[in-house]
C-alpha cells in the first residue's frame, strides 16, 4: 500500500505545489507525489528508496530482505469485510508480496485516543491476530501511545513488515517492457464503496463488502512456477488508474487497457455511478496488477485463478513503447481516452 516511491502517501494535510496546506485527508494523487518529490525523496535519497516500489530491498547477511511500513487511519474502524486491524496486517503483507517477498514478521504501533473503549481495542487486536494467522506471519514487536481525547479519532495503527526475497527477479517498475501483458487480479472498487456505504449509512440492494485479503499465495504461485514477473503493484489508494500511471512513469512506457477486460461488479458500478466515482480510481485492498511477458500471460492467469483472492484474474491490457499520454483506456463504447493520475483523492480516510 505504500506509495510508488516507497513512502506511504497518507497524511491529514498534504502540502501542495506552492507549499500551501490542502484540506484533504489521505493521499495517492498528483499533489502527494509532488510532496514526495519535493520534501521526502531529496532528504532521504538512497538506492533502495530510489527503486520506487511498495517495499524496499536491502541486503542483510547475504540475504535479500524486503522492508515496508504503512499507517492506517480508516474511518469507520469496522466496515463490511474488514476493520482497521485487518487492513493493517493485509496491507503490509501485500506490500511485501508486491516486491516478490515471502512475508516473515510485522511490527504494530498504536496511537490510541483517550477514552477509546477497551472492548473496541480488543476487537481491533483480535482482527489483526486473525489476519496475521491467515498470512502466516507473526507480530513480533510493537508500541502504544495515547493522545488526548478528540485528537486521535479512536485509534490509528502503523505496521511495518519484513520479508525474504528468494528469487533473482528484479520485480520493479523499471523492469516493465513494451509488449508486456497487464494482468488485473480481480474485480475493482469494492473496498472504497464498502467504506463509503458504512461511513455515510448508505443502503444498496446488495451489501458491498471490502475485498481486503492477503495476496501472497497467488504471487508465490507465479514465482514458484517460474513466471517471469516484471512488476507487481497493489491497487490501493488511487486504484488501478494511479498504479498504472506510477508504473508507466517509472518505466517510461505507455499502457493501454480495455475497459471490457476490467471487472467491476454491477452493484459496485451502480454505487459508483450514484456517487459520481470512476471505478478505475477507487481503492482496493485485495487486488493487484502484474506485468509479465506476453508469452507468460496465459499461464500466469491460469495460475492466479487457482486462488480465491485472484479467481477473477484477466489480461486487461498491454504495454506500449511510446509513453505519452502514459495510460489510455478503451471504453465499453470503443472510445479511447486518457486515464490520468487524479489531482486529489476520491475517497478520504479509506485505509
Amino acid at each position: 500500500m505504500s506509495d510508488a516511491r516507497g513512502f506511504e502517501p497518507s497524511c491529514p494535510a498534504p502540502v501542495g505545489r506552492y507549499g500551501q496546506v490542502l484540506m484533504a485527508h489521505g493521499g495517492g494523487g498528483r499533489l502527494m507525489h509532488e510532496l514526495l518529490e519535493r520534501v521526502f525523496l531529496p532528504a532521504f535519497a538512497n538506492p533502495a528508496l530510489a527503486a520506487g516500489h511498495d517495499a524496499s530491498i536491502v541486503e542483510a547477511g547475504g540475504a535479500r530482505v524486503a522492508f515496508t511500513t504503512d499507517s492506517y487511519v480508516v474511518r469507520p474502524l469496522f466496515f463490511p469485510g474488514g476493520s482497521i486491524g485487518t487492513l493493517a496486517v493485509n496491507g503490509t503483507v501485500n506490500d511485501l508480496a508486491m516486491a516478490g517477498a515471502r512475508p516473515l514478521a510485522l511490527s504494530a504501533g498504536f496511537i490510541i485516543e483517550e477514552g477509546l473503549p477497551v472492548e473496541t481495542l480488543e476487537r481491533v487486536v483480535a482482527s489483526m491476530r486473525a489476519a496475521a494467522d491467515e498470512s502466516g506471519v507473526a507480530i513480533v514487536t510493537g508500541d502504544t501511545k495515547v493522545v488526548d481525547h478528540g485528537k486521535g479519532d479512536g485509534v490509528f495503527v502503523n505496521t511495518s513488515g519484513i520479508g525474504l526475497v528468494e528469487h533473482d527477479l528484479p520485480i520493479l517498475p523499471a523492469s516493465v517492457r513494451p509488449g508486456d501483458a497487464v494482468i488485473v487480479s480481480g474485480d475493482l472498487g469494492r473496498h472504497g464503496m464498502a467504506i463509503m456505504a458504512a461511513r455515510e449509512g448508505l443502503r444498496f440492494e446488495s451489501a458491498i463488502e471490502s475485498d481486503c485479503a492477503p495476496v501472497w499465495a497467488p504471487v508465490r504461485e507465479l514465482l514458484d512456477a517460474g513466471v517471469e514477473v516484471h512488476c507487481l503493484r497493489d491497487l490501493t489508494r488511487g486504484g488501478l488508474a494511479s498504479a498504472l500511471n506510477e508504473i508507466a512513469g517509472a518505466a517510461r512506457v505507455g499502457i493501454t487497457i480495455d475497459e471490457r477486460d476490467v471487472a467491476v461488479r454491477e452493484d459496485v458500478r451502480g454505487a459508483c455511478e450514484i456517487l459520481g466515482f470512476d471505478p478505475m480510481y477507487v481503492a482496493n485492498e485485495g487486488r493487484f496488477v502484474a506485468f509479465v511477458p506476453e508469452a507468460d500471460a496465459a499461464r500466469a492467469v491460469e495460475l492466479l485463478r487457482r486462488h480465491p483472492v485472484s479467481a477473477g484474474a484477466a489480461v486487461a491490457g498491454r504495454v506500449r513503447a511510446e509513453g505519452s499520454p502514459a495510460v489510455r483506456v478503451r471504453s465499453l463504447l470503443g472510445v479511447t481516452r486518457v486515464l490520468d493520475m487524479l489531482s486529489g483523492e476520491q475517497l478520504p480516510r479509506i485505509c
